[in-house]
């Protein structure tokens, strides 16, 4: 018996594979140049993520365009969060590069690395299938485990990329089983089609339908960071290299949602009343844990671990609200906190030089005597944060809580400002330090290039305008749920 080949239409995936073919084209040129010549190998990938750029807005669709049999969807959802993706790329290659040359780890290996971690995200942003929400997922999991373990002279990286590996390897793992009894229950592993036939399904198989949800979701918390599956993020954060925690704090919390998106709602939609409840859980202790355990931190990275724990609860709130506004509140707050993140990390790393490493809050004292400029960019950043008008933050806390309200759970939201009301005392205990503290002895000007200055600087500026101007990428946000 013999099919027909439908070959597939292969241009809603040309930015994937724009940053596949320019990948390779980087790791091939990175072997034959010199070390003094690095900086061609941070051109070539920064050129990458401008053409993936270029590329999702030359084949943006009107409608949502479904292609790989089933499996790839290119929708206005993809198409935002990719730019976003790509965009944040852009940010942590550019900061990254002083440092990996002060720590003698400025190695190709590196752009490489984010490059096909970058690609994970892209694929399961346009995932429509398990078997594709899979495969991204791991492409960017074994790149950001190698990327923690970056530098091999270092014990706290090591020890936090075989803690990242281990505890990666147990959440994929329950995803992965989750995904299995979806397709022994449903047997498909098309979103469309197990989300046709999941209602069904709940009334012959209610026991497994419940088992298989309840791995689905254990998975998105751990690779959200929502606790109780929270535990690898402080360590990771601490441990790995200042210039790949600002990559992975920053873009693979956009591609997370997306896979929340993916398989929650536009696969388990008919579960929507199970796994809402399991994120009011996640929500609630999220935004506990991490508020209250960040004010004991020192390790400034430490706590900004704590922080992203605390908004991440503020991420899944907007999910749990299971309504079209709700899901672009939450996108508007993952990709808004993404960029306000961006900032935090960055001005860190101009902080650290070859023989000094500013980790600890005692390290910004007095920052505001020897670095002005830096010092008020970290405070934008963390009174954005937390919340403060009119910078974004305020708005994406608003627009969120909004949402919640919306769905009668009034209390939920006034538990959310509570939380967010004691998450203040740490970030303005950063500010705090910065202007009222002695300076330290170790603290110098920092010179950095040009390039970096002006896209820090306009990092920055963009928490204020979109925080006094976010109706444009609002908009875009409402019309990916529309």
């Amino acid at each position: 018996m013999t099919t027909d080949f439908i070959q597939p239409d292969l241009l809603p995936a040309l930015p994937e594979a724009v940053v596949l073919a320019m990948t390779c084209l980087v790791l091939v040129v990175d072997l034959f140049l010199p070390q003094d010549k690095r900086g061609f190998t941070l051109l070539l990938s920064v050129a990458t993520l401008i053409l993936a750029i270029a590329a999702v807005i030359a084949v943006a669709p009107t409608t949502s365009y479904v292609t790989f049999g089933g499996s790839f969807v290119l929708d206005q959802l993809a198409v935002v969060l990719k730019i976003a993706v790509c965009g944040i790329g852009i940010l942590v290659f550019v900061y990254s590069r002083d440092y990996l040359i002060d720590h003698d780890i400025y190695r190709g290996e590196y752009y490489v690395l984010g490059l096909f971690a970058t690609l994970g995200m892209m694929v399961m942003i346009s995932a429509q299938s398990f078997l594709l929400v899979y495969l991204g997922l791991e492409l960017l999991s074994l790149s950001l485990y190698a990327m923690v373990a970056f530098n091999r002279n270092s014990l706290g990286a090591s020890e936090s990329a075989m803690k990242y590996f281990v505890l990666g390897a147990m959440a994929s793992g329950l995803l992965l089983y989750g995904i299995s009894i979806f397709y022994g229950v449903t047997g498909t592993l098309d979103l469309n089609e197990v989300a046709d036939s999941v209602g069904l399904q709940l009334v012959q198989n209610p026991v497994a339908l419940g088992f298989a949800l309840t791995f689905i979701v254990v998975g998105l918390a751990f690779k959200l960071g929502a606790v109780p599956f929270h535990m690898w993020l402080p360590d990771i954060y601490q441990g790995a290299p200042t210039s790949v925690t600002l990559f992975i704090g920053t873009a693979p919390k956009i591609a997370g949602f997306a896979m929340a998106i993916r398989l929650l709602v536009d696969g388990l939609g008919d579960l929507q009343l199970d796994w809402s409840l399991m994120l009011v859980a996640l929500a609630i202790a999220s935004l506990a844990l991490g508020n209250v355990v960040a004010i004991a931190q020192t390790n400034f990275k430490r706590m900004l671990a704590y922080s992203t724990i605390s908004h991440v609860g503020f991420i899944l709130l907007g999910l749990m609200a299971g309504t079209p506004g709700g899901y672009a509140a939450g996108m508007f707050y993952t990709i808004t906190y993404a960029i306000t993140a961006a900032v935090a990390f960055g001005v860190l790393i101009m902080l650290n030089r070859k023989g000094f490493e500013a980790e600890n809050i005692s390290d910004l004292s007095g920052l505001n005597d020897s670095n002005p400029w830096y010092a008020a960019l970290l405070a934008l950043a963390m009174f954005s944060m937390a919340g403060v008008p009119p910078l974004v933050g305020f708005y994406a806390k608003l627009v969120v809580l909004q949402a919640v309200i919306q769905v009668d759970l009034v209390w939920l939201a006034v538990l959310a400002v509570l939380f967010s009301v004691i998450g203040l005392f740490y970030y303005l205990r950063v500010i705090k330090v910065m202007y009222f503290d002695a300076p330290l002895a170790e603290q110098t000007t920092i010179k950095e290039a040009l390039d970096v200055r002006v896209l820090l600087g306009a990092n920055s500026l963009s928490l204020i305008v979109l925080g006094m101007f976010p109706s444009t990428l609002m908009a875009y946000c409402i019309l990916a749920f529309s």
